[in-house]
Formats: C-alpha cells, structure tokens, sequence
C-alpha cells in the first residue's frame, strides 16, 4: 500500500490546512496594506509578520485549547481505564452473558467453567 493511500486522511488534512494558513496570511497581507495606506504609515513587512503571527496564534489558542483537551483528555481518561470507559464493557459482558445463557445454557456453563470460547 503506497504512503499516499496509507495515510490519506493526514494528507488530506495538511493540504488543507496548509491552504487555509496560505488564506489567511494573504487575506491578511492585503488588510495590512490597506490599514497602512489609509493611515499614511510605512509597509513593513516584519509589522505585518508580528501583527499576522499574532493573530494566527491567537485565534488557535482559543479555538484549539478545547477540542486538544476534549480528543487528548478523552484518550488519556480511556488509556489509563477509568471507570466511565469501563461501563461500557461491564455492560456488554452482562448482556451477552444474558444473550449466551438463553441460547444453549449447557453450553454457556461449560463456557463459564473452563473460560475457553468455542470457535464457531
């Protein structure tokens, strides 16, 4: 399987991530030059690179500190199996324990005795 194919979501991502970036410093460029020209200042690119810069950061740092915390925390709480993530499968053991007990009982205690699933 080629790289490309293999990792086609990142791929996807970065391409449109690079050209909302690319978006937003040229939007941002022509701003600048018109806020320069209509209070009769210089054009200074390293103005504009701080000025950009600044808002860039600005903008990830209150749109991406949540959805990090809620992705990273999510995992990190699933990683190291807190009892919300473990709900779900004492539940699903119950049920099919339920599901199991109902369809073959002989079965189902010898499953239980030996804890060896047969293979269908």
């Amino acid at each position: 399987m080629s790289l490309f194919k293999k990792y086609s979501y990142f791929w996807l991502t970065l391409v449109l991530f690079v050209g909302s970036l690319m978006g937003h410093w040229t939007f941002a460029w022509y701003a600048y030059v018109r806020e320069q020209t209509a209070h009769q200042q210089p054009i200074n690119i390293s103005d504009y690179v701080i000025e950009t810069a600044r808002d860039t950061f600005g903008n990830w740092q209150s749109e991406f500190r949540q959805s990090i915390w809620q992705v990273g925390g999510l995992a990190f709480f699933l990683f190291i199996s807190s009892p919300q993530s473990k709900e779900g499968d004492d539940r699903r053991e119950e049920k099919l324990d339920i599901i199991l007990s109902k369809l073959d009982p002989n079965q189902y205690e010898q499953i239980g005795r030996s804890r060896k699933y047969p293979k269908s």
